[in-house]
């Protein structure tokens, strides 16, 4: 049965009820178009009891839906177009995973015999238990894998309910004067992404995700508006209504105003020039108005991303999220050469361009086996560099297969969560063995390879000292510093409005690492959100910041933003915001910036 609308109904003809959502922006962009609803097939899901004499007919039932679902995702893969994000097809892989794990393709036919339910409240079942587990992990990231596994267990629901969604007509023919399409969802999965490219769909708009989702990382990588996290969208939206999409804001307006349809269009219409204006930066350096020249680079999780961060202009790779390679295996760590295959990919991708490699981060708030107890307060507990410490063989094992591949081109090593001297001495130590090892096997590598420490603890913001004395590079990462920082989880909606990346301690803590490096002649990087963010641009050049890495979607306007910079007049005014206590004052004093 459908949810309960909340909002007021009207008589037929009246003018449709006017109202905003509001959620997380996570893909910028205005897009304006008519609603199309998708609901979960979980929602009707029957539960019922089978006889002793029908149990292994339901579990049969259920085992032939697994593999037509196995057959499907084979089809979405091998039918994937030339140009389809590489994110697509890595998360059709790691459904595929997903669905070959024996705790979804095992469990709940035991649940089938043991319970004798049905094999929809069977797989139902085992799914809630799973998600209950995923609840549990304290990193976003991770947190967000749950929806592949709801996901996974839908389209499996979709094929026992011998039901199929309902999709907008494809563009072209008599279906060419169509509005566009908006999807509005609980949720989205990748697989059902694939079946709206070659139709009129411009947004997403989802009641579940955050920065990390993969809705959010596809809308990204497609560079469509999307809005996420606007619990209640799906019930209170209808289908064909009408829709405004500001990706900007995190905002969803349906059925707007003619007045304020108008205002959209025109911003619509000027953010389309402003990007067609963008594309003719691609290959611009990246050089202020006084002439200093600022490196970009992008943030990857797959090899095949690499492309797009050619295509955007980036100088290489300031952060490769190696643990997106360790995901969806069931607990199988990917062996020396699986790893050295991926890393060897980026490396020869990016055509001589560093590719800058962060070791595992992973650990007692994302395990690998979700079986592990976790700690009381996973992110305070065994992860990242203390869990690959614990781990020896698993670290050297990676440690081998990042030196390998250096030999085809500029490697860096870049170690997570650093906060003791004693840390740092120990990674240097385990490279040295690692470095050991392959020249006992006669296996090239690059002996010089460069080492550097992610910045995201206050503790190692405030002892920098022992960093820039051992360390080849610095890379700050905003995201953990601000978290650790204030205390705050930001996936927390009780108090993710705390989440301020302008408060005086955090820009005190990344002014303080820029100007360490600086002194001691190192790189200094920032690879958090902040980098992406055109709106803080010029106060982290201000501070000193010569190396961005973020997404490739938005590399192009930063880089914008940098060739409208002048230092000599930016400096002096980041000084005053760096002496400032006041939250209103710095903000005010960040917006002046953008005027300069």
């Amino acid at each position: 049965m459908a949810a309960e609308r909340s909002r007021p109904r009207f008589p037929a003809g009246a003018p449709m009820a006017s109202f905003t959502l509001h959620g997380i922006p996570v893909s910028r962009g205005i897009a304006i178009g008519r609603a199309h609803l998708l609901a979960p097939a979980a929602l009707d899901v029957k539960h019922y009891l089978v006889a002793e004499e029908q149990v292994e007919a339901e579990v049969a039932r259920l085992q032939q839906a697994l593999a037509a679902v196995h057959k499907e995702l084979q089809t979405l893969w091998n039918e994937l177009p030339k140009d389809a994000p590489t994110e697509l097809g890595a998360f059709i892989d790691v459904h595929a995973l997903i669905l070959s794990d024996p705790m979804i393709s095992e469990a709940p036919l035991d649940i089938i015999r043991a319970r004798h339910y049905n094999a929809e409240w069977a797989l139902l079942t085992q799914i809630d238990e799973l998600s209950a587990q995923f609840d549990e992990i304290e990193d976003l990231y991770l947190r967000e894998r749950k929806a592949d596994i709801q996901q996974v267990a839908e389209r499996v629901l979709k094929v026992l309910m011998g039901t199929e969604q309902i999709l907008p007509p494809k563009a072209g023919g008599e279906d060419e004067a169509q509005p566009q399409m908006i999807i509005v969802a609980h949720d989205i999965s990748p697989a059902d992404m694939l079946q709206f490219r070659d139709r009129s769909f411009i947004g997403f708009v989802t009641d579940v995700g955050g920065q990390n989702s993969h809705t959010a990382i596809v809308a990204r990588s497609l560079d469509i508006p999307a809005a996420v996290g606007m619990s209640g969208a799906s019930t209170l939206i209808e289908q064909d209504d009408w829709l405004i999409i500001d990706g900007d804001a995190g905002v969803v307006i349906a059925n707007p105003s003619p007045l304020v349809l108008e205002q959209y269009r025109e911003r619509q219409g000027a953010a389309a020039r402003a990007r067609k204006k963008l594309q003719k930066l691609k290959k611009t350096p990246a050089i202020t108005k006084d002439g200093v020249e600022i490196t970009l680079l992008a943030n990857i999780e797959l090899p095949d991303d690499c492309p797009a961060a050619m295509e955007a202009g980036a100088n290489g790779v300031g952060l490769f999220r190696s643990e997106f390679l360790f995901m969806g295996r069931n607990s199988k760590i990917p062996s020396e050469d699986e790893q050295f295959e991926q890393y060897k990919k980026a490396v020869v991708a990016m055509k001589g361009r560093p590719v800058t490699i962060r070791t595992l981060d992973i650990g007692a708030d994302k395990p690998l086996d979700q079986s592990e107890q976790t700690a009381l307060n996973p992110a305070l507990g065994l992860r990242a560099i203390r869990y690959c410490l614990a781990e020896p063989q698993i670290f050297l094992t990676q440690l081998r297969a990042i030196l390998r591949a250096s030999a085809f081109g500029k490697v860096r090593i870049l170690i997570p969560m650093l906060a003791h001297a004693f840390e740092i001495d120990q990674s240097l130590a385990m490279i040295a063995q690692a470095k050991a090892e392959l020249r006992e096997l006669g296996v090239k590598f690059d002996n010089d390879v460069d080492v550097g420490a992610m910045i995201e603890i206050p503790a190692a913001a405030l002892a920098l000292p022992m960093f820039v004395k051992r360390m080849d590079f610095l890379s700050i990462g905003t995201n953990d510093l601000i978290q650790y920082t204030l205390a705050i989880d930001r996936v927390d909606y009780e108090v993710a409005h705390l989440y301020n990346p302008l408060h005086p301690a955090v820009l005190q803590l990344i002014s303080m690492t820029i100007a360490a490096g600086h002194k001691a002649g190192i790189d200094v990087a920032v690879c958090g959100e902040m980098a992406g963010d055109v709106k803080l641009t010029r106060l982290l050049l201000g501070m000193g910041l010569r190396e961005f890495s973020m997404h490739p979607a938005q590399l192009l306007s930063v880089k914008q933003e940098i060739l409208n910079s002048d230092l000599a007049r930016i400096m002096p005014q980041t000084r005053k915001i760096m002496r400032s206590m006041e939250p209103n004052v710095i903000a005010d004093a960040v917006e002046q910036l953008q005027l300069m």
